[in-house]
């Protein structure tokens, strides 16, 4: 790795679906690990993503004992990942117990919801005394994207195995489909995404599902998955003639644009729309039907720039009044600068 070898930083990144490693330079080169023993010698930090950071942790912390065990206490409100995340940051610690790790926080990003954007409609004491809120999520990746592409106005469709859409607002989010936990948002891979509230109480008050059935039917085989019955992989489900698949892919696409036009209505307009994660950046076809139902907004893409487009790479018309950006993730990037800006303060 060139540049910046004196500032590495590893980076465990345990999402829903995968678990990445990088070593990260000062410079933002980076090279992949296939594991924690393997990283190289030499490391100053390992950052660790964790989705959710609940109230208590709005910022990036040095973990030790005290602080796992908070973020273990924070493990039922994101399972499929805090779960996976201090399970990494157990092994980390064990197998590098002599470098500084620090928690890097999803949540925080969004710290900046005003209280329209981060208030549900449900009786104060839930909010003031359970911390019952909107907290958002995919932090990381939409501060990256922010960074990237600079405009007043943004909207990031971060599109993978999780989904959700932010609105920013000259570096700042302002609004963002994710809520209390990862739950609450577009549907998924193998999520539901927001439901009517009655639905669940419903089931409960019928018998009809006891509470883990509940939570593992929303959490693992709902979303893509639920409605085609076939399968979670969005790219599994296009272009097939089956009636199920082809519902699949149009809500998702459908959920996404609506989300999209709420997010611009947050912000009072719209300069730039980017699509990043693994389906935003790999699916031409999802892009295009996505933004095929936007263009009231003035989102216009270029179907030959949008099919032929690899990260980073601009795909809408030129001169339309909204620029398209299909965006790589780098949330490792944004994790290690957090992990070196934090032990610099002491």
């Amino acid at each position: 790795m060139q540049g910046g070898d004196d500032q590495r930083v590893l980076v465990v990144n345990a999402g829903s679906t995968s678990l990445k490693l990088s070593v990260v330079a000062a410079d933002g080169s980076s090279e992949t690990v296939e594991s924690i023993a393997a990283a190289p010698r030499g490391v100053v930090a390992v950052a660790h993503r964790v989705v959710h950071g609940g109230a208590r942790f709005r910022e990036p912390v040095v973990v030790d004992d005290a602080v796992e065990e908070e973020l273990r206490a924070l493990a039922e409100l994101a399972p499929l990942h805090n779960g996976p995340a201090i399970a990494a940051l157990d092994d980390a610690r064990r197998v590098l117990p002599s470098v500084p790790h620090v928690a890097v926080f999803d949540t925080a990003f969004h710290a900046t919801l005003p209280d329209e954007a981060s208030t549900y409609a449900v009786p104060r004491r839930w909010h003031d005394e359970w911390g019952i809120r909107r907290y958002g999520f995919h932090g990381l990746s939409v501060q990256w994207a922010s960074e990237q592409v600079s405009v007043p106005r943004l909207v990031v469709c971060h599109l993978g195995g999780g989904c959700s859409v932010t609105a920013v607002q000259d570096g700042r989010s302002v609004d963002t489909t994710l809520g209390y936990s990862p739950l609450d948002c577009l549907p998924m891979a193998t999520r539901s995404g927001a439901i009517d509230p009655e639905i669940p109480v419903h089931l409960l008050r019928a018998g009809l599902l006891r509470l883990e059935e509940l939570e593992h039917a929303l959490e693992h085989e709902s979303g893509l998955l639920g409605v085609s019955g076939r399968s979670g992989r969005l790219e599994e489900l296009q272009g097939s003639d089956d009636a199920a698949s082809r519902l699949a892919v149009a809500v998702f696409a459908h959920r996404v644009a609506g989300a999209v036009a709420t997010m611009t209505a947050a912000l009072g307009g719209l300069d730039a729309l980017v699509f990043t994660a693994g389906i935003g950046e790999n699916s031409a076809s999802a892009r295009a039907d996505i933004c095929g139902r936007l263009a009231f907004l003035g989102v216009e893409l270029d179907p030959d720039r949008n099919t032929s487009a690899r990260p980073d790479a601009d795909v809408g018309v030129h001169g339309a009044p909204v620029r398209v950006v299909v965006l790589k993730a780098r949330e490792d990037v944004v994790a290690a600068r957090a992990a070196r800006e934090r032990l610099a303060r002491g």
